[in-house]
């Protein structure tokens, strides 16, 4: 009983500090419901403007106080030429060394584009630019060709894997068995030719 004694208090409280907000939100939809389509449009383009009016007062506050600000110092010294961290600064060198960013790997079926480091060359394998590329070779995009950078290669890789496919998909005229009234075992070949010779 003093839950609900409780939860109606705290009810009363919020309309009490919520009851101009809801009258307000009330009165709102009603106004909205009566107008026609032509007032709602020009209400939305009036919000527009005025929301317009806003951006480019503030782009322009913010335009002065840049100019009234003293410019950020930028960093000149990059000898080693090494990527930029999420701060705008190198990253040290240690990182560099140890996630391999030194090292270039290019790839043939990706228009011999660049990707440095190892982590990034994984990553490419299933990224839209060696999937685009495998397509053109009319080379579905699969796990087979992971590490396969060259055009030729992959060629040569498909050319093994359909021919392989072949040999292990089943041959009906040499696989298909035939049984006797005997009880003896016959490829489909074997068993029409005596078949047509009456032996059967």
């Amino acid at each position: 009983y003093q839950r609900r004694v409780h939860g109606e208090m705290r009810i009363q409280r919020y309309m009490e500090q919520l009851g101009d907000v809801l009258q307000n939100t009330l009165a709102n939809v009603e106004k909205k419901w009566t107008r026609t389509r032509e007032e709602l449009m020009m209400e939305i383009q009036r919000e527009e403007e005025e929301t317009h009016r806003a951006l480019t007062k503030k782009k322009e506050t913010e335009e002065e106080e840049e100019e009234e600000e003293e410019p950020a110092p930028t960093i000149r010294d990059n000898p080693l030429n090494l990527p930029l961290g999420w701060d705008g600064k190198p990253i040290p060198f240690w990182m560099y060394k140890l996630h391999g960013l030194g090292l270039e790997f290019k790839c043939e079926i990706c228009s011999n584009y660049s990707y440095f480091g190892p982590r990034a060359f994984e990553r490419h394998f299933q990224e839209w630019r060696h999937a685009n590329g495998m397509r053109c070779l009319h080379i579905p995009n699969t796990r087979h060709f992971h590490q396969v950078t060259k055009i030729h290669d992959a060629m040569a890789l498909w050319d093994k894997i359909r021919y392989e496919s072949s040999l292990k998909s089943w041959k009906p005229e040499v696989e298909q068995e035939f049984e006797d009234r005997d009880g003896h075992v016959f490829n489909k070949k074997t068993y029409d030719d005596m078949r047509r010779q009456g032996l059967i």
